[in-house]
């Protein structure tokens, strides 16, 4: 039995599209603001969750004027406010489209000001996925003899950008933060990129699975967002492995998929890379079909097969400038710190996996 969320996401998805476009190819950047408080009844005290990205982080749902508002930053203010009783501002300085020199240098060195508020108790971040999908693209486009220069560029520039924006924010976060977290990639177009290429491999004349020869380099990127993360003082959210595994043990070896496939603090990128895309390959399923039991699955990716599904409404975000306002939470509390729909949709998901790392007190 499916429970699909693609039906159920798409009645907060916009009726009208004015521009229809993919994060996989856009050719132009969007900018999606927006600053929403989680308004507990009862409280005085208000905190900060600053989060900077591209299309996931900004809640994008191919409206040009409007996001989701409750992407995973946001989730994750509620999970804060339930936990400190308190108000939060979830502040998303999101830019649709971005690579991650650009999410660097054109969010958080640029928009530095949101972090250094006194406010601030938690600064997270996400980027890469735009350098990983053009990459893709320019690969599938490719006749003749295979050029893998893109895709090992794309993995190089998110190395270099993510080491730069954990530096940066460090260096400019206001004191009274409390964490710094960096959610992963996952893997958008898993089922769709089990196809030929059209180039074929200089030494075996062949033409190559391009599943197999995207996965190793979102498995890479994936790994040095971690590894750099436990070297610089943030806490990873594995969302690869949130969206890519079952929540059961499909192949009896004693660990539930999902957490078999995180990363492992201290581990080498040659044995990351190796339980990813050799023993545990053949737990990899679709984001699409999120396994959260042997028996029922949720849809984690949107109709575009490359954004995370969400629930709740829209807010105003891209074109005509961002929005700002105070919703009431969803929920007033949290047994055994989950949400009754913690596991439904992608961005809930993604939430949820940022909420684990959360100080108990501001």
């Amino acid at each position: 039995m499916k429970t699909s969320l693609r039906g159920a996401a798409s009645r907060y998805l916009p009726a009208l599209v004015l521009l229809a476009f993919s994060g996989a190819t856009m050719a132009n950047t969007l900018n999606q603001n927006v600053s929403w408080t989680i308004d507990r009844s009862g409280t005085t005290a208000k905190y900060r969750v600053v989060a900077y990205g591209d299309s996931i982080y900004a809640g994008y749902n191919g409206s040009i004027s409007n996001a989701g508002l409750y992407a995973a930053p946001t989730v994750d203010a509620e999970y804060l406010s339930a936990l400190w009783n308190a108000d939060i501002e979830s502040v998303r300085r999101a830019k649709s489209g971005a690579v991650a020199n650009d999410v660097y240098r054109n969010k958080i060195v640029a928009e530095r000001s949101y972090m250094q508020a006194a406010s601030t108790r938690v600064v997270t971040f996400e980027m890469c996925g735009n350098d990983g999908l053009q990459a893709r693209t320019a690969f599938k486009k490719q006749t003749g003899t295979c050029n893998y220069a893109g895709l090992d560029a794309a993995v190089n520039a998110c190395k270099t950008n993510v080491a730069a924006a954990m530096d940066y924010i460090n260096a400019n976060a206001h004191p009274n933060t409390r964490l710094k977290v960096v959610s992963n990639l996952y893997y958008p177009g898993f089922n769709a990129d089990n196809v030929q290429s059209s180039c074929r491999d200089a030494t075996t004349g062949q033409t190559v699975n391009m599943r197999d020869r995207f996965l190793p380099a979102i498995v890479k990127m994936n790994y040095w967002m971690c590894e750099y993360a436990r070297q610089k003082g943030f806490k990873c959210a594995d969302s690869f492995a949130q969206y890519m595994g079952a929540d059961y043990d499909s192949n009896g070896d004693g660990v539930v998929d999902a957490d078999a496939l995180r990363y492992v603090a201290g581990e080498s990128e040659a044995s990351y890379v190796g339980r990813i895309t050799g023993s545990l390959r053949p737990t990899l399923r679709d984001a699409n079909f999120k396994l959260v039991s042997s028996s029922s699955s949720y849809d984690y990716i949107q109709s575009d097969d490359v954004h995370p599904t969400y629930l709740g409404r829209t807010v105003s975000a891209g074109l005509w400038g961002g929005s700002s306002g105070t919703v009431a939470p969803r929920y007033t509390s949290f047994s055994g710190g989950k949400s009754p729909v913690w596991n439904t949709a992608g961005h809930e998901r993604m939430g949820w996996a940022l909420s684990v790392y959360n100080p108990a007190s501001p």
